[in-house]
């Protein structure tokens, strides 16, 4: 379950009747576009895609002797399915991800691994990605000077479905590829094989996953009154005059989650909207309560510029009871009580101390971190960010400034026909 809290936020009930029509006219807007080619919405019908779903489980069963797998991507091709793998993990098959060209991380990680036990999995929807073309060429080096034509089974692919250099390749060499849906793009891609093809290695609740996602849906396209993703975009869109957006999630197994957010707001959003008005905010990520003895010393006294977003768990999985020590008398209130209570009362702390410091909060209250609960938080957010783009005037789909540092560095590194004239 997800439940939204505005305890702090006067008023919001009565701006959620006065904006109705607002609202109601940016969701039309998008669920227009959803037939139109190109139109990159294709991501609200992934948690109904159970073929692919069994497609990912067959090769999983198929290859029970992986003990190490390699994602090599970056972006949306990486956050997602890091994010989710450290939260649901469930042990055996170890996880690295190659989603940077530092050359001294990746020369530790091949001195590291056993390549008859290796799994490489190259994740690009463009399959002309310069950092995983890269990552890829040296594992694939690797690879072949080990095991010769038995590499093939050691890589599997996940691209485009039909065009671009790595769908190429794996058609030439005959290698397994997944299929990125044509209208997804990379930073929507967490739910398609993207992330379940890695969440399945990982042993993950993928049915539950996609449950939760599915519920996303239904509140998505409920009247306004039920329906989440348009209350919280309101949120953000009543404070756009606040130029950063907190994502603080209380959570360590959802640790990486607010990179995830952070790309998909800022790269989403931060555009030159219909009117050619610079708009957006600035996502930061923080995560509780470790930021409480960083970060948060900034958000309750600093500027009152941030709009934040808290994250907090409303039960655990398991808990575990904090044990009387003898001798260590000044943690004597702890005693009997639980980690997770310490948790609970550190994140409900920190929602009050913001709120009185005048800053502007809110929360979003997961029932637990478990696959269901996330997958709802996960598609949920992407909604949330498609209806921003309808409310600013902006599409949310496209990434023209990303393109144009790619172009420069295709120039730099005398990629025929990108010259630096």
């Amino acid at each position: 379950m997800l439940r939204l809290d505005t305890r702090f936020l006067q008023g919001f009930p009565e701006a959620l009747s006065q904006h109705a029509s607002l609202l109601e006219e940016a969701r039309e807007r998008l669920l227009a576009k959803r037939k139109t080619p190109g139109s990159m919405l294709g991501w609200m019908d992934l948690p109904e895609d159970t073929e692919t779903l069994r497609e990912v489980r067959r090769y999983r069963e198929a290859n029970p002797w992986v003990e190490d797998f390699v994602l090599v991507g970056i972006g949306g091709s990486a956050l997602g399915p890091k994010a989710l793998e450290a939260a649901f993990h469930e042990g055996g098959v170890r996880f690295h991800y190659l989603d940077h060209v530092e050359p001294e991380p990746v020369l530790r990680l091949l001195r590291d691994l056993d390549p008859g036990k290796t799994l490489v999995n190259a994740v690009s929807k463009s399959g002309s990605t310069a950092e995983t073309l890269a990552g890829l060429a040296v594992l694939l080096k690797w690879l072949r000077a080990h095991l010769g034509e038995a590499w093939r089974r050691h890589l599997v692919v996940t691209t485009d479905p039909e065009e671009g250099p790595l769908r190429a390749f794996a058609e030439r060499e005959g290698l397994k590829a997944f299929a990125i849906p044509k209208e997804v793009g990379g930073r929507f891609s967490v739910l398609s094989p993207v992330g379940l093809l890695p969440l399945a290695f990982a042993g993950a609740d993928l049915d539950a996953l996609l449950m939760g996602a599915r519920k996303a849906n239904e509140t998505a396209l409920a009247p306004l009154e039920e329906s989440l993703p348009l209350k919280t975009a309101l949120l953000l869109h009543l404070h756009r005059h606040l130029p950063v957006h907190v994502f603080m999630v209380y959570s360590e197994r959802l640790r990486h989650l607010p990179s995830w957010f952070v790309q998909l707001h800022d790269e989403s959003l931060g555009k030159v909207d219909q009117r050619g008005q610079r708009v957006g905010t600035t996502a930061v990520p923080a995560l509780g309560p470790q930021d409480q003895h960083a970060q948060v010393q900034l958000f309750r006294e600093g500027p009152l510029d941030k709009l934040l977003a808290l994250v907090i768990p409303e039960a655990p999985v398991e808990d575990l009871e904090i044990p009387e020590v003898e001798g260590l008398k000044a943690a004597s209130y702890l005693f009997g009580k639980t980690l997770f209570r310490l948790l609970q009362a550190e994140a409900e702390a920190t929602y009050r101390a913001l709120a009185e410091a005048g800053q502007k909060v809110y929360a979003l209250y997961l029932s637990e971190v478990s696959p269901y609960a996330v997958g709802w938080l996960l598609q949920h957010l992407m909604w949330q960010t498609a209806f921003l783009g309808e409310l600013w005037g902006v599409n949310a789909f496209d990434q023209p400034g990303v393109e144009l540092g790619k172009r420069l560095t295709f120039a730099l590194l005398g990629r025929p026909g990108y010259g630096e004239g």
